[in-house]
């Protein structure tokens, strides 16, 4: 509920009155166990983490596409969007920032991190690929359409994961298709 209220209202305007109101207790129930409001919206942040089975396999840029396609799974749940829109905010409670740096964003960039990592050590990508850029292509252009009221075109992970691959160095030898 708390996340709910945090995805719907910002920070600033989420109310612990109206969380607890629509949990049936009360506001002192809610402070007894989350002494203050960025304590409460850190822990609802706790929450919104993905932790997927993250399997590396042989096929590295199969295992980016996977991961763009949870990525978009996971941006596309109802709140998602203004929930970082809400992290963005001057005034989010750095507790609540921290928190949903560590449970989702920290996991997710580590994730496409390790799978261009390994991509580099089976020779599949260029040895010099900058991978910390490469790791903020692979989520950046979603928000980026979504900032400019854009859907995402028709097979969006199969076609940034490819964009990616090949500006590390990658060949796709024709086995992914980008639609004209």
């Amino acid at each position: 509920m708390a996340n709910r209220h945090l995805s719907r209202h910002g920070y600033e305007a989420m109310s612990v009155a109206a969380v607890a109101q629509e949990a049936r207790t009360t506001r002192q129930a809610l402070y007894r166990r989350w002494p203050t409001k960025a304590s409460l919206a850190a822990a609802a942040l706790s929450e919104t983490g993905e932790d997927p089975d993250t399997v590396m396999s042989q096929d590295p840029l199969a295992d980016l596409i996977a991961e763009l396609v949870n990525f978009q799974q996971a941006v596309s749940r109802p709140g998602r969007l203004s929930l970082v829109g809400t992290m963005l905010q001057d005034s989010t409670a750095p507790e609540a920032l921290v928190r949903y740096r560590g449970h989702v964003i920290a996991p997710r960039r580590a994730r496409i991190a390790a799978i261009l990592e390994r991509a580099r050590q089976l020779g599949q990508i260029d040895p010099t690929a900058d991978l910390e850029v490469a790791v903020t292509l692979c989520t950046g252009s979603w928000y980026a359409r979504a900032l400019a009221g854009s859907p995402p075109p028709a097979e969006w992970p199969t076609r940034a994961a490819t964009l990616v691959w090949r500006a590390v160095g990658g060949s796709t030898q024709d086995r992914y298709h980008a639609p004209a």
